[in-house]
């Protein structure tokens, strides 16, 4: 034990160096979403995820999206904790039959304007899970989607092309 706190004296701290940029790409995206969300808000786009039963894979693409490397909350794109503060409801994973019930409850306690996304395949359709016995299938069967955004899972880079791709839907008036 004295050994370890001498040597942890004499070291210097095991941190790793910052990461790189995104990109240049992923930067232009998420600005892109922003001046959009703007536009059309008035304000930044606030986010409440929902796993309806998936496997996690989506959420991790998901929540990369929030941290170091993509940082979009600089962007003003940000997760919420409670529906009635969000504009979207990103949805993963197939809806199993314990969750169809909440999941109806969040979109009804999200206030107007809102939009649904299914991220990722099982969302769509249920994936590798359609035809189990404790799933209903994809999102559109108890909520209303707007947008379907395909990957197993999708990656930051496509779930912000996504996110642009439905504001740029909204803004033309037919959303």
């Amino acid at each position: 034990m004295r050994k370890l706190l001498f040597e942890s004296l004499i070291r210097p701290p095991l941190t790793e160096p910052a990461p790189a940029s995104a990109g240049a790409a992923a930067e232009e995206l998420a600005a892109a979403v922003d001046s959009k969300a703007h536009r059309r808000l008035g304000r930044s786009l606030a986010i409440r995820a929902i796993d309806a039963g998936s496997c996690n894979g989506c959420e991790l693409e998901m929540h990369a999206l929030s941290n170091a490397f993509y940082d979009i909350e600089r962007f003003g794109i940000r997760f919420v904790a409670s529906p009635r503060h969000a504009d979207v409801l990103m949805v993963t994973g197939p809806v199993t039959k314990n969750m169809a019930e909440a999941l109806e409850r969040t979109y009804n306690a999200t206030p107007e304007p809102k939009w649904v996304v299914a991220l990722g395949d099982c969302a769509r359709d249920g994936g590798c899970f359609a035809g189990s016995y404790a799933v209903v299938g994809g999102v559109s069967k108890i909520v209303p989607v707007d947008l379907h955004i395909a990957g197993c899972p999708p990656s930051p880079t496509d779930i912000l092309k996504g996110l642009l791709a439905l504001l740029d839907h909204v803004i033309e008036g037919s959303g």
